[in-house]
């Protein structure tokens, strides 16, 4: 019997707790039908396409756990095969928390979230750290992004599942705020200038030459 890909996640211990407290079932049931996949699907693909924010979750050697931001353009966690996903890793504050621990333990994970749609994706695998590639740090970087490449983080896709909708909240970015009321501070700058040219009438007998 093939092992079921959740069970990167789902461990004995999980599943002892799912079965306390009455979920192993439902999930017993996902194991056996479609479960989580291992590869990068055309949906997956869409969806990073318009992610221009992520957290990246690693742990040291001793198993203590450390989850950092990474952000940049749209799309800029580029999907390299079915398998690899790859993103420029810019210059930062340099405390390299997160290169220290994939020195000592590959095993990393990436949480991305759309609040818009509210949903979210989460991503199990490895990640390795490539220092000298300047062609791939090339592919992987938008020139019009203000960032500072230094390198590349590649991480290998072992597991991934798409979470409930449940408690997201709905937010939305500047750029998506400001083309929602860009048709309201149009509008409200045509009233301003009609209301103006009302408490400024033409003096009697004067005709607007419009």
């Amino acid at each position: 019997m093939n092992t079921p890909i959740s069970d990167i996640a789902f461990t004995s211990s999980v599943k002892a707790i799912q079965e306390q407290k009455g979920s192993r079932a439902q999930y017993a049931q996902m194991e056996e039908g479609d479960g989580w996949s291992d590869t990068i699907t055309p949906e997956l693909t869409e969806f990073l396409g318009d992610v221009d924010s992520m957290y990246l979750a690693t742990a040291n050697k001793d198993g203590q756990p450390y989850i950092q931001h990474r952000g940049g353009p749209k799309g800029f966690l580029k999907v390299l095969d079915e398998h690899t996903l790859a993103f420029a890793d810019f210059m930062g504050n340099r405390q390299y928390i997160s290169l220290g621990n994939l020195a000592e333990n590959n095993q990393a994970f990436i949480f991305l979230m759309d609040y818009r749609n509210q949903s979210r994706i989460k991503v199990w695998g490895t990640a390795e750290v490539i220092e000298d590639d300047p062609n791939l740090v090339q592919q992987l970087t938008d020139p019009q992004y203000k960032g500072k490449p230094e390198r590349v983080i590649r991480f290998h896709v072992q597991a991934w599942d798409a979470n409930c909708r449940q408690h997201i909240p709905v937010k939305y970015s500047q750029e998506e705020v400001d083309v929602m009321v860009r048709p309201l501070i149009d509008r409200l700058e045509q009233l301003e200038a009609e209301n103006a040219q009302l408490k400024n009438p033409l003096p009697m007998g004067v005709q607007s030459i419009d």
